[in-house]
């Protein structure tokens, strides 16, 4: 017990001292952030918080000791033998989505009950869901044992959502902020047509379990959600979450810009689930969470147990200038050459997924162009000519989480439509979907008929089913549900408070009138200032990254981070061989395609790039996203955004 206590203390109480916020706030001005960054005294990652003895449920199962610390739960049989090397004894803080309190059906069972949801990988790798539920009946009377069991709850969620506990020793339920509220935009055609399958199975109970509220909505066409959130009351939601692939996000990020608002819409904290065929934010944010690499379900499962834990981190934002001289937004990447090409020609192979990707791949090598052009960049402070994964730049002053905005808390609610219960027809008749607070058992909930999966955790054979003892009941006379604004389009049964305006025909993708004035950037075919460099030549690709992926399993700029202030340039001259370049974009699975020695890769780290095809043809994309050929610049508005990725992981450790 003592070793697992001890383990990694040292690397964890780094990780402690790093600057967050916590789910639910966020700054609106300097001294506000500051004051968010304050963080309580970090407590040593072995430090023990709450220790005591529990049964199990079934009842006649053993008994266990527990220990709850600042980053793992233990459990230690104690009867009928104590284990010796006990099996699942150590449940890392990072696999748990959540916990309830419970308790019996029966009236004469005097225990309350603590439910623990978590998310452990299996001996091949995947993560497989896991409810344990422990039963509090150290006193005589219920009353006693649920004040046990919420204690044991309300601490485990403050260490789940990154908030302080006090120093008293004093735990209780009214430490709790209201739930975080999450509005979800789903594109159902993602991931080969099942993203919606993938939320309903696995999003919608991990974070059901971790007591967000929230509001789906389906997307219906392109631009949907940039319309969506141009209308959104922004004061109604702590974060907006995309489950999608990388282009849903680049709609939502140009709509909040695009905003008479801006300056305080941009601020809104955003976050991906991944469910597309390109998931490079995902891929990103899973390496930042100390997860290994990962793709489809176990990637998704990854990035969800992250969004339940909170926390956010400042987001670069690249403003690009096309040669029409509109301007649009990018939190990922703009493409030239072989990288755009796969991207745009491998659409017509979506359905198969990511390996779009590959066989896209495969057939630009078969017939590899060259493009001639110019690229002028502004160097950053510090650069390398030609980085490799072990020198990648110090690592940001701050890595964010979004802290509680103080509100009464609620109860933890089942999943409702704006106005009555499910069950939910696949594919959705309608484009919204909520979760308001309301204090009903979550276990009657149903998904097209087959549940969250929850009532079966609470069902022991020959015991009495448990049902839900939320935390913190609704004040007596309240409403049993408080709705927020609807949300819909122009569905005439809908208030008009709904806050969105009426449909608009489509727009060209992601072309923004707001944002800040680029600062750098003289007008596009004006001359450059000094202190530019400039290359001109033959390219097979030039990729401008701001992350760290350009896919899933795609490091592109290894020792990219996302609040750097950096875009990171990275091109391949012509002269390269079709086996050298295959040999480039293998080693991108591991970063490792800078220690090749390959002399026509390129790289330099830049604040500000300007890029001149000279080609007549050829194809430019912004995140993936085709825009107009032709001249374009770009600069980086360092940290303009907000991005959910939860606490920052052990690097190169799975937790």
């Amino acid at each position: 017990m003592n070793g697992h206590l001890e383990a990694e203390e040292q690397q964890d109480q780094r990780l402690d001292q790093e600057l967050t916020w916590s789910w639910g706030h966020r700054s609106r001005s300097a001294l506000d952030r500051a004051k968010a960054m304050a963080p309580p005294p970090p407590l040593a990652a072995s430090t023990p918080l709450l220790h005591g003895e529990f049964g199990s449920y079934p009842a006649r199962g053993p008994r266990f000791a527990l220990t709850l610390t600042p980053q793992a739960l233990h459990i230690q049989r104690l009867r009928p033998k104590p284990e010796a090397r006990p099996r699942g004894g150590l449940v890392p803080l990072a696999e748990v989505s959540g916990c309830c309190t419970l308790r019996s059906s029966s009236p004469s069972d005097p225990a309350a009950y603590l439910c623990i949801y978590t998310y452990p990988r299996g001996r091949r790798g995947g993560r497989r869901r896991a409810a344990r539920t422990f039963r509090a009946d150290g006193a005589a009377t219920y009353e006693e044992n649920r004040t046990e069991a919420q204690r044991w709850a309300t601490a485990l969620t403050c260490l789940l959502r990154g908030l302080p506990l006090p120093g008293d020793g004093e735990i209780t339920p009214e430490l709790l902020p209201r739930p975080p509220r999450l509005l979800l935009l789903i594109n159902p055609f993602g991931g080969r047509g099942l993203a919606w399958q993938w939320c309903k199975n696995h999003v919608l109970p991990m974070i059901s379990e971790a007591g967000l509220s929230f509001n789906l909505i389906q997307t219906e066409r392109q631009n949907h959600a940039r319309e969506l959130v141009q209308g959104l009351r922004l004061s109604e939601w702590d974060g907006i979450v995309t489950v999608s692939g990388d282009g849903l996000l680049y709609e939502v990020l140009n709509g909040l810009l695009d905003r008479p608002d801006w300056e305080e819409a941009v601020k809104t904290p955003v976050g991906i689930l991944p469910c597309g065929s390109g998931n490079a934010l995902a891929g990103a944010v899973n390496q930042h969470g100390g997860f290994e690499p990962a793709l489809g379900i176990d990637l998704l499962l990854n990035c969800s147990l992250l969004l339940c834990r909170g926390g956010g981190h400042p987001l670069d934002l690249l403003s690009v200038t096309l040669a029409s001289g509109s301007r649009c937004f990018s939190f990922l990447a703009v493409a030239w050459g072989f990288v755009s090409d796969v991207d745009i020609q491998s659409e017509r192979f979506r359905a198969l997924g990511s390996a779009r990707f590959t066989l896209g791949t495969m057939l630009g090598l078969a017939t590899l162009h060259t493009y001639r052009g110019r690229l002028s960049y502004l160097p950053a402070t510090v650069e390398s000519a030609s980085p490799t994964p072990a020198q990648g730049l110090p690592r940001a002053k701050s890595e964010l989480t979004l802290a509680p905005a103080p509100a009464p808390p609620v109860a933890h609610s089942p999943l409702h439509r704006s106005v009555s219960d499910l069950p939910l027809p696949l594919p959705l008749p309608q484009p919204a979907l909520t979760s308001p607070s309301s204090p009903e058992p979550l276990p009657i909930l149903s998904v097209n008929g087959g549940g969250l999966e929850l009532a079966g955790d609470w069902g022991g054979a020959g015991d009495a089913p448990l049902s839900l003892d939320p935390l913190v009941p609704s004040p007596p006379g309240s409403p049993k549900t408080a709705l927020l604004s609807p949300i819909t389009e122009g569905a005439p049964e809908m208030p008009t408070s709904s806050g969105l305006p009426p449909p608009t025909p489509d727009v060209p993708a992601a072309i923004s009138t707001g944002g800040p004035p680029d600062h750098l950037l003289p007008p596009l075919g004006t001359p450059l200032p000094p202190g530019w460099v400039t290359l001109e030549g033959d390219f097979v690709l030039m990729l401008a990254i701001s992350p760290s992926h350009l896919g899933a399993d795609m490091v592109a700029a290894p020792h990219a981070r996302f609040d750097d202030g950096l875009v990171h340039l990275c091109w391949v001259r012509s002269g390269i061989s079709r086996a050298a370049l295959l040999r480039v974009f293998l080693a991108m699975e591991r970063g490792s395609q800078f220690s090749l020695g390959c002399p026509q890769l390129g790289y330099a780290a830049a604040r500000a790039f300007r890029l001149e095809p000279l080609t007549p043809r050829g194809v430019l994309t912004v995140d993936g996203e085709q825009v107009e050929y032709g001249p374009l610049q770009a600069q980086v508005h360092p940290g303009l955004g907000t991005l959910l990725t939860g606490p920052p992981g052990r690097p190169g450790r799975e937790p």
